[in-house]
Protein backbone atom coordinates (compact mmCIF):
# COMPACT_ATOMS: atom_id res chain seq x y z
CA UNK A 1 0.00 0.00 0.00
CA UNK A 2 1.45 3.42 -0.95
CA UNK A 3 2.71 5.26 2.13
CA UNK A 4 3.68 8.94 2.17
CA UNK A 5 5.58 10.54 5.06
CA UNK A 6 5.27 14.28 5.70
CA UNK A 7 8.29 15.45 7.70
CA UNK A 8 10.00 18.67 8.75
CA UNK A 9 12.24 19.84 11.55
CA UNK A 10 10.53 23.23 11.54
CA UNK A 11 7.29 23.94 13.35
CA UNK A 12 4.68 25.82 11.34
CA UNK A 13 5.86 24.43 8.02
CA UNK A 14 2.38 23.20 7.09
CA UNK A 15 2.87 19.45 7.59
CA UNK A 16 -0.63 18.78 8.89
CA UNK A 17 -2.32 20.96 6.26
CA UNK A 18 -0.47 19.14 3.49
CA UNK A 19 -1.06 15.70 5.04
CA UNK A 20 -4.81 16.24 5.38
CA UNK A 21 -5.27 17.79 1.95
CA UNK A 22 -3.15 15.12 0.29
CA UNK A 23 -5.18 12.36 1.97
CA UNK A 24 -8.48 14.05 1.12
CA UNK A 25 -7.44 14.52 -2.51
CA UNK A 26 -6.46 10.84 -2.72
CA UNK A 27 -9.87 9.93 -1.31
CA UNK A 28 -11.63 12.18 -3.82
CA UNK A 29 -9.64 10.41 -6.55
CA UNK A 30 -11.17 7.07 -5.44
CA UNK A 31 -8.15 6.08 -3.33
CA UNK A 32 -9.49 6.23 0.24
CA UNK A 33 -6.75 7.35 2.59
CA UNK A 34 -5.78 7.06 6.24
CA UNK A 35 -3.75 9.73 8.03
CA UNK A 36 -1.56 8.49 10.88
CA UNK A 37 -0.92 11.33 13.32
CA UNK A 38 2.32 10.78 15.28
CA UNK A 39 2.42 14.32 16.70
CA UNK A 40 1.68 14.49 20.47
CA UNK A 41 -0.27 17.70 19.80
CA UNK A 42 -2.67 15.55 17.72
CA UNK A 43 -3.78 18.39 15.43
CA UNK A 44 -4.69 16.02 12.60
CA UNK A 45 -6.60 13.82 15.03
CA UNK A 46 -8.60 16.83 16.26
CA UNK A 47 -9.48 17.60 12.64
CA UNK A 48 -10.61 13.99 12.26
CA UNK A 49 -12.84 14.35 15.34
CA UNK A 50 -14.46 17.45 13.86
CA UNK A 51 -14.95 15.69 10.55
CA UNK A 52 -16.64 12.59 11.94
CA UNK A 53 -16.86 9.19 10.28
CA UNK A 54 -15.79 10.21 6.80
CA UNK A 55 -12.64 9.55 4.79
CA UNK A 56 -9.85 10.30 5.12
CA UNK A 57 -9.65 8.39 8.37
CA UNK A 58 -7.32 9.79 11.04
CA UNK A 59 -5.68 7.60 13.67
CA UNK A 60 -3.01 8.39 16.23
CA UNK A 61 0.17 6.46 16.88
CA UNK A 62 3.33 6.93 18.91
CA UNK A 63 6.38 6.62 16.65
CA UNK A 64 7.41 3.33 18.26
CA UNK A 65 4.06 1.81 17.17
CA UNK A 66 4.02 3.27 13.67
CA UNK A 67 4.81 0.04 11.83
CA UNK A 68 2.01 -1.79 13.65
CA UNK A 69 -0.42 1.06 13.02
CA UNK A 70 0.37 0.98 9.30
CA UNK A 71 -0.11 -2.79 9.34
CA UNK A 72 -3.58 -2.33 10.86
CA UNK A 73 -4.41 0.32 8.24
CA UNK A 74 -3.46 -2.16 5.52
CA UNK A 75 -6.07 -4.55 6.89
CA UNK A 76 -8.87 -1.99 6.46
CA UNK A 77 -10.68 -3.04 3.29
CA UNK A 78 -11.30 0.48 2.03
CA UNK A 79 -7.94 2.12 2.80
CA UNK A 80 -5.64 2.37 -0.23
CA UNK A 81 -3.20 5.13 0.78
CA UNK A 82 -1.47 5.96 4.07
CA UNK A 83 -0.19 9.46 4.90
CA UNK A 84 2.00 9.92 8.00
CA UNK A 85 1.94 13.29 9.77
CA UNK A 86 4.96 13.84 12.05
CA UNK A 87 5.86 16.34 14.79
CA UNK A 88 8.61 18.94 14.41
CA UNK A 89 11.91 18.65 16.29
CA UNK A 90 11.48 14.88 16.65
CA UNK A 91 14.15 12.94 14.82
CA UNK A 92 13.02 9.54 16.12
CA UNK A 93 9.51 10.06 14.76
CA UNK A 94 10.81 11.30 11.43
CA UNK A 95 13.19 8.37 11.07
CA UNK A 96 10.38 5.89 11.70
CA UNK A 97 8.16 7.66 9.17
CA UNK A 98 10.91 7.74 6.54
CA UNK A 99 11.62 4.04 7.09
CA UNK A 100 7.95 3.19 6.51
CA UNK A 101 7.42 5.49 3.52
CA UNK A 102 7.50 4.97 -0.22
CA UNK A 103 7.62 8.74 -0.74
CA UNK A 104 8.81 11.51 1.60
CA UNK A 105 7.50 15.07 1.35
CA UNK A 106 9.19 17.91 3.23
CA UNK A 107 7.02 21.03 3.58
CA UNK A 108 8.88 24.32 3.88
CA UNK A 109 8.02 27.96 3.62
CA UNK A 110 10.33 29.68 1.11
CA UNK A 111 12.11 31.70 3.79
CA UNK A 112 15.69 31.60 5.04
CA UNK A 113 15.00 30.21 8.53
CA UNK A 114 12.70 27.51 7.18
CA UNK A 115 15.08 26.50 4.40
CA UNK A 116 17.94 26.29 6.89
CA UNK A 117 16.01 23.55 8.71
CA UNK A 118 16.15 21.36 5.58
CA UNK A 119 19.79 20.46 6.20
CA UNK A 120 19.15 17.91 8.97
CA UNK A 121 16.25 16.37 7.08
CA UNK A 122 18.35 16.07 3.93
CA UNK A 123 20.87 13.95 5.81
CA UNK A 124 18.13 11.63 7.08
CA UNK A 125 16.52 10.99 3.70
CA UNK A 126 19.89 10.57 1.99
CA UNK A 127 20.83 7.89 4.52
CA UNK A 128 17.49 6.13 4.05
CA UNK A 129 17.69 6.25 0.27
CA UNK A 130 13.99 7.10 -0.10
CA UNK A 131 12.61 9.42 -2.81
CA UNK A 132 12.13 12.80 -1.12
CA UNK A 133 10.90 16.20 -2.31
CA UNK A 134 10.56 19.60 -0.73
CA UNK A 135 7.02 21.00 -1.02
CA UNK A 136 7.04 24.78 -0.84
CA UNK A 137 4.14 25.96 1.28
CA UNK A 138 2.55 29.33 2.08
CA UNK A 139 4.15 30.81 -1.03
CA UNK A 140 3.25 34.50 -1.44
CA UNK A 141 1.49 35.51 -4.65
CA UNK A 142 3.93 36.36 -7.41
CA UNK A 143 6.97 35.10 -5.48
CA UNK A 144 8.64 33.59 -8.55
CA UNK A 145 12.13 34.66 -7.52
CA UNK A 146 11.61 33.42 -3.96
CA UNK A 147 10.53 30.02 -5.25
CA UNK A 148 13.54 29.84 -7.58
CA UNK A 149 15.93 30.69 -4.75
CA UNK A 150 14.31 28.14 -2.44
CA UNK A 151 14.60 25.50 -5.15
CA UNK A 152 18.31 26.26 -5.51
CA UNK A 153 18.81 26.05 -1.75
CA UNK A 154 17.12 22.63 -1.66
CA UNK A 155 19.21 21.50 -4.63
CA UNK A 156 22.41 22.52 -2.85
CA UNK A 157 21.41 20.12 -0.05
CA UNK A 158 20.77 17.30 -2.49
CA UNK A 159 16.98 17.64 -2.34
CA UNK A 160 14.56 17.82 -5.23
CA UNK A 161 11.61 20.21 -5.16
CA UNK A 162 8.04 19.26 -5.96
CA UNK A 163 6.72 21.27 -8.93
CA UNK A 164 3.41 21.82 -7.10
CA UNK A 165 3.45 24.59 -4.49
CA UNK A 166 0.83 25.63 -1.94
CA UNK A 167 0.05 29.33 -1.81
CA UNK A 168 -0.88 31.34 1.26
CA UNK A 169 -4.61 30.64 0.87
CA UNK A 170 -7.45 31.46 3.26
CA UNK A 171 -9.32 28.31 2.18
CA UNK A 172 -6.63 26.09 3.73
CA UNK A 173 -7.10 27.76 7.11
CA UNK A 174 -10.89 28.17 6.96
CA UNK A 175 -11.52 24.57 5.99
CA UNK A 176 -9.24 23.02 8.62
CA UNK A 177 -11.14 24.75 11.41
CA UNK A 178 -14.31 22.94 10.30
CA UNK A 179 -12.95 19.44 9.78
CA UNK A 180 -13.04 20.01 6.04
CA UNK A 181 -10.56 20.60 3.23
CA UNK A 182 -10.27 23.45 0.76
CA UNK A 183 -12.24 21.71 -1.99
CA UNK A 184 -15.21 21.43 0.38
CA UNK A 185 -15.10 25.20 0.97
CA UNK A 186 -14.64 26.17 -2.67
CA UNK A 187 -14.27 23.36 -5.20
CA UNK A 188 -13.18 25.82 -7.89
CA UNK A 189 -10.70 27.73 -5.74
CA UNK A 190 -6.93 27.88 -6.08
CA UNK A 191 -6.33 26.00 -2.83
CA UNK A 192 -8.49 23.10 -4.01
CA UNK A 193 -6.65 23.02 -7.33
CA UNK A 194 -3.25 22.96 -5.61
CA UNK A 195 -4.29 20.08 -3.33
CA UNK A 196 -5.61 18.04 -6.26
CA UNK A 197 -2.46 18.75 -8.27
CA UNK A 198 -0.24 17.60 -5.38
CA UNK A 199 -2.04 14.27 -5.18
CA UNK A 200 -1.83 13.73 -8.96
CA UNK A 201 1.89 14.44 -8.87
CA UNK A 202 2.44 12.23 -5.79
CA UNK A 203 0.49 9.38 -7.41
CA UNK A 204 2.84 9.52 -10.40
CA UNK A 205 5.86 9.31 -8.10
CA UNK A 206 4.38 6.32 -6.29
CA UNK A 207 3.85 4.44 -9.54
Amino acid sequence: MPTIAIISQKGGSGKTTIALHLAASATQAKKPACVIDTDPQATAAAWGDWRGDFFPLVVTSPPARLAKTIERAHKQDDVQVVVIDTPPHAEAAMREAIKAADLVLIPSRPRAFDLHALEAVAEMVEFAGKPAFVVLNAVPSGATRQVAEATETAKSLGLKTCPVTFGERADFHRSSAKGEVASEIDAEGKAAAEAAALWKWAARQLK
